[in-house]
């Protein structure tokens, strides 16, 4: 048996063939060509402005017109419900009729109880509103999509600011609901 001393050198690894050699060689010149073709790809795009500018196939550089891209955008970002809300507020007059809608406004939209809330500038007004907050909630998820608004929530007028001072009876509390 032969024992291995520090002198002794380790057996070399077989030489590459001819076929390894070509595969290895073959391997390099691709990666040059490509680095190559990178190279020349980005000098063309500084020479056309940088690759700013798109080419003849649709891409995602190309301008969208503003109502597709608005669209896109409350979609991905999961608004339909508000935002058909928000068209409700500014279609009031249409949806409630005009002499409701001279008395009423839409001020917020609660989109997790969904709730509308609306204020009336009497209580008169907003006991009428109460009456008809069944025909109006039906009405509105006939627009929107059903079960978009479960509840009105009708405010009252907002009394005057409660001011205090020398002149001011302790405990009173103004007009309240007889105010408008």
């Amino acid at each position: 048996m032969s024992e291995n001393t520090s002198g002794d050198v380790p057996p070399k690894a077989p030489e590459p063939s001819g076929v390894d050699l070509a595969r290895v060689a073959l391997r390099a010149a691709k990666e040059q060509a490509r680095a190559r073709g990178v190279a020349d790809q980005q000098k063309k795009q500084a020479r056309r402005g940088g690759g700013l500018r798109s080419g003849a196939r649709a891409d995602g550089r190309d301008p969208v017109a503003f109502g597709a891209a608005i669209n896109r955008l409350i979609t991905e970002r999961g608004w339909e419900a508000p935002a058909a809300v928000g068209g409700v507020m500014g279609r009031w007059p249409e949806i409630v009729g005009e002499d409701l809608a001279k008395h009423s406004e839409p001020l917020k939209y609660d989109e997790d109880e969904r709730v509308l809330t609306v204020q009336c500038d009497s209580t008169a007004w907003a006991m009428q509103l109460r009456y008809l907050a069944p025909t109006l909630v039906a009405r509105l998820n006939e627009d929107l999509g059903h079960g978009t608004v479960r509840l009105l929530k009708i405010l009252g007028p907002n009394g005057p600011a409660r001011r205090f001072g020398p002149l001011r009876a302790p405990g009173s509390k103004g007009p309240g609901d007889t105010y408008g």
